[in-house]
């Protein structure tokens, strides 16, 4: 039956030209857009995946812009190392030099006032953006209320960022700061309580032998660290005196600028170990100073100190012995005996000798500190640059066009879409033909 009112056949050309113009106007989107995915009603679990992987890739952006930052940061504090390395071998030769008597030691003293300048003037300018990672005096440092201790004796560098079920995380490379410096340490005024002494029994006698154990501050439940920045721990020299000669400090170190006292002030960051390390280095030094090198020797396993009477005497238990407490001092350089050194006398050339091996040390510990966070940034660096690369083209594969494919079909598309206009134009002209019957 033919109808002038129904057309089924222009109907279905006309539904066939609409689907294949549909075609059309998305493959023409692709090929301009340059994506298969542009919005989430063209796939909208794709896109959504994509655009949290978009998410995570301007956050990567932002990591590399951090560990770049940290790097440069860490770099210079690693050349200012090793500059002071190199000067402290300098230096060193220069003590070494002063060992001989016949020799102008007031012009070595004068050559070694102007590397310890020296010195004090690279740590001063080893800052990046300013922060210097070759000091570390700040006396901040407190417990939180989960106990642990937060401080500033630490830079934390953003390296990554950890995608879980549970949600994302920033990761973190942290670096410890060192200290080069030559600032003296000062004692705090306030005393702790007798509850809170820092060391375990005073000297007790055992074949000319004394121990001292460091074990910081008493605890309270739920802190983790009983070490706190600004404490200082003070062992009074008089006890050599008294032990070897009976006679006071004072009357032995004479005219002397010799002090009475070895001081260790806590840095942020600093364990028992390192406590009793830098404790018992002054003491050494204090000890060549006043002339006792070769009668007494102190020396360090972890926390604990151990004086050693070298003539044979029993070292008797004394109160003057202890370890003395004290709280909210000022934090020492780490390299604060180099201001101390003077070559001009035989036991100043002696103590010197003793304290520049210890002060080489630790700008060595604190170069090689920087140069393995250095070089794990820059491992660092280069991975989040490799995965960034690997996010963005992933997210290619998502959401990208294929345009070798988008071309093809754009030709076949056009050639459909003629021919549907013109099957649409012969289904059209179709009720023309009844008109034959009406003549």
């Amino acid at each position: 039956m033919s109808s002038i009112l129904t057309n089924t056949s222009a109907m279905v050309a006309l539904q066939t030209l609409k689907s294949i113009n549909k075609s059309l106007e998305m493959t023409q989107s692709e090929i301009s857009t340059g994506k298969s995915v542009a919005t989430a009603k063209d796939n909208a679990a794709v896109w959504a995946i994509s655009k949290v992987m978009q998410s995570d890739v301007k956050g990567f952006r932002a990591i590399s812009d951090s560990l770049n930052l940290g790097e440069s940061t860490v770099a210079v504090a690693r050349n200012g190392a090793e500059t002071v390395t190199d000067l402290l071998t300098d230096l060193k030769s220069k003590i070494v030099a002063a060992q001989e008597s016949n020799v102008d030691r007031d012009k070595i003293q004068t050559d070694i006032v102007a590397l310890r300048e020296q010195i004090n003037s690279v740590v001063g300018a080893a800052q990046f953006n300013g922060l210097n990672l070759l000091q570390n005096t700040n006396t901040t440092s407190a417990y939180t209320a989960a106990g642990n201790v937060d401080g500033t004796g630490k830079v934390d560098v953003l390296s990554s960022l950890d995608r879980s079920a549970s949600g994302v995380a920033a990761s973190d490379i942290t670096v410890s700061k060192s200290d080069l410096g030559i600032q003296t340490a000062t004692e705090g005024s306030l005393a702790l309580a007798a509850a809170a002494r820092t060391v375990a029994g005073t000297a007790t006698a055992n074949g000319g032998t004394a121990t001292y154990t460091i074990v910081g501050e008493s605890t309270t439940a739920g802190r983790t660290q009983n070490v706190m920045a600004g404490d200082g721990y003070a062992f009074d020299m008089s006890f050599f005196d008294d032990a070897l000669t009976g006679t006071p400090y004072a009357t032995l170190a004479g005219t002397s600028p010799l002090k009475a006292e070895a001081l260790y002030v806590a840095r942020d960051g600093d364990t028992t170990a390192d406590i009793a390390a830098g404790l018992a280095a002054t003491i050494n030094f204090r000890l060549a100073e006043q002339g006792f090198s070769d009668d007494f020797s102190v020396s360090v396993s972890g926390s604990v100190i151990t004086v050693t009477n070298n003539t044979g005497t029993a070292l008797a238990a004394s109160a003057a012995a202890d370890i003395t407490l004290t709280a909210g001092g000022q934090v020492s350089g780490g390299l604060e005996l180099l201001g101390e050194i003077d070559v001009t006398t035989d036991d100043g050339a002696a103590a010197g000798l003793v304290a520049i091996e210890g002060l080489i040390q630790n700008s060595i510990d604190a170069a090689a500190a920087f140069g393995s966070a250095q070089g794990r940034i820059e491992i660092q660096a280069d991975f989040v640059a490799s995965l960034t690369d690997a996010l963005r083209s992933g997210i290619g594969t998502l959401v990208d066009a294929d345009m070798e494919e988008a071309s093809a079909r754009l030709q076949a598309l056009q050639v459909q879409q003629q021919l549907g206009v013109q099957a649409l134009s012969i289904a059209n002209q179709a009720p023309q033909t009844l008109l034959s019957l009406f003549r």
